[in-house]
């Protein structure tokens, strides 16, 4: 089990910010998501909420009841009894994307900045395992790791100022998908017809960081079928839990 030289330190009068090396990486994620477990677990009485992104933990606690320097003694400790850490399960989620050129209005150009064929980045996108960072941006805007070397391709020099709802993008080292329409910078290779938000669910998104991702190719026939089922609430995402 790894161990990293953590900081902490005051992010507002009742949040504890705790900081890893500034990299992303599978194996600072599973140490954050675990130590923010066993905080939510340990520390349950005196927590609002915790929020985890690539490489920190926030911790907003209730100053009335507990001050920094207590919860910060207190989860220093919890970092190092290792063995009170909780193991958390994960799914592995398939997302049908639609690649055809409708949709993927960015495809040529991914392909010639990368020197590939389209179907070549459609392939290479599609046979990665993707791991849910955190979410943020946008509700149900899950930050994705894994995307292939091969196909890292810059952000667009100037942002669209209305991007789809479901479009599948590739920005940098990274790939995503937008959950509603916004303006951004990413590149739009595809679009999937699921729903990565919904208020009215428990939780509003199906994903967690730690979770898993695999994009799947579908056509423009698949892709209305799909919208279709998801509009009426009974398409089921495939997905295995490990």
């Amino acid at each position: 089990m790894n161990s990293y030289p953590l900081i902490y330190k005051a992010f507002g009068e009742s949040t504890l910010l705790i900081e890893w090396p500034g990299e992303i990486d599978q194996a600072i994620l599973v140490d954050v998501l675990q130590f923010q477990s066993s905080i939510e677990n340990e520390l349950c009485d005196v927590l609002i909420e915790t929020v985890n992104a690539y490489n920190s933990l926030t911790v907003i606690f209730q100053s009335d009841i507990i001050s920094f320097k207590e919860i910060k003694e207190k989860t220093q400790r919890l970092y190092q009894l290792k063995f009170l850490l909780i193991e958390r399960k994960r799914n592995t989620w398939k997302i049908p994307v639609c690649y055809d050129k409708e949709f993927g209005i960015d495809l040529d150009d991914v392909a010639n900045q990368n020197k590939r064929s389209v179907e070549e980045i459609i392939a290479i996108h599609c046979m990665a395992e993707y791991t849910v960072y955190f979410t943020g941006f946008l509700p149900g805007f899950l930050y994705l790791g894994g995307l292939p070397k091969p196909i890292h391709t810059p952000r667009k020099s100037t942002p669209r100022l209305r991007i789809k709802k479901g479009a599948v993008a590739i920005g940098g080292q990274q790939t995503g998908v937008y959950p509603s329409e916004s303006p951004g910078g990413w590149n739009i290779i595809g679009n999937s017809p699921l729903l990565f938000f919904d208020p009215k669910l428990t939780p509003p998104c199906f994903a967690r960081a730690g979770d898993l991702l695999q994009f799947y190719p579908i056509d423009k026939k698949e892709h209305q079928k799909i919208l279709r089922e998801v509009e009426l609430g009974i398409f089921k995402i495939e997905s295995k839990s490990e």
